[in-house]
């Protein structure tokens, strides 16, 4: 499908994290997006893959999901997900989760954190749980408000910590020194998979 920048692509996502992510995204390469819909975990997003393709027999959509462990690889999920997609719909996989895109631009990511560099895996997409892998080097900041914000206090029985998805979301939206989403893609084939396809939108 040809597109022109003057489209507004609907979108659906797992959360928020993801919602920032993919208006970022669309943004980078010269598309408008409108609603983003889901933001409600996974099994949500899945109850209603159906009503989203239905729409995007009429308007563009993009969809993100997860890989974590429900495949062995994105493609099939896709299969099991979306067997028979819309042609304006347009469903991307991160591998494993959201986070690895974000874990790509690994200059940027310790500088935010509050880490040395050399703390930053190199190939995201090759962890099992990117997410855990940012508390991880959210523990070990040189700031005292990365760690109250980003890493679960011991009593809590939360996997994160209690401001984690709005200080990624901080992260992902500053232009001036937060995520590069083509830097990342350099580390993160999936989200240079997703970024190529939304560029092929713009070329026709």
């Amino acid at each position: 499908m040809g597109a022109s920048v003057t489209l507004i692509f609907s979108g659906a996502v797992e959360g928020p994290l993801d919602e920032a992510v993919l208006r970022v995204l669309l943004n980078h390469v010269g598309l408008k997006s409108g609603s983003i819909y889901g933001k409600n975990g996974k099994p949500y997003l899945q109850k209603k893959v159906e009503a989203y393709n239905r729409a995007a027999y009429h308007t563009p959509w993009v969809m993100i999901v997860d890989l974590d462990h429900d495949a062995e690889c994105a493609p099939a999920l896709r299969q099991s997900w979306l067997p028979d997609p819309a042609p304006c719909m347009f469903f991307r996989v991160a591998v494993r989760k959201i986070e690895a895109w974000l874990l790509g631009d690994y200059n940027r990511i310790a500088a935010f954190l509050g880490i040395a560099e050399s703390k930053v895996p190199m190939s995201p997409e090759k962890l099992d749980d990117p997410k855990q892998v940012i508390v991880s080097l959210a523990s070990r900041s040189r700031r005292r408000d990365i760690r109250e914000d980003m890493v679960p206090r011991p009593s809590s029985g939360r996997a994160v910590g209690p401001a984690y998805t709005s200080r990624l979301i901080e992260f992902v939206n500053d232009s001036r020194s937060g995520w590069r989403p083509d830097v990342a893609s350099g580390n993160a084939d999936s989200l240079n998979r997703c970024l190529r396809s939304l560029r092929s939108l713009i070329k026709g």
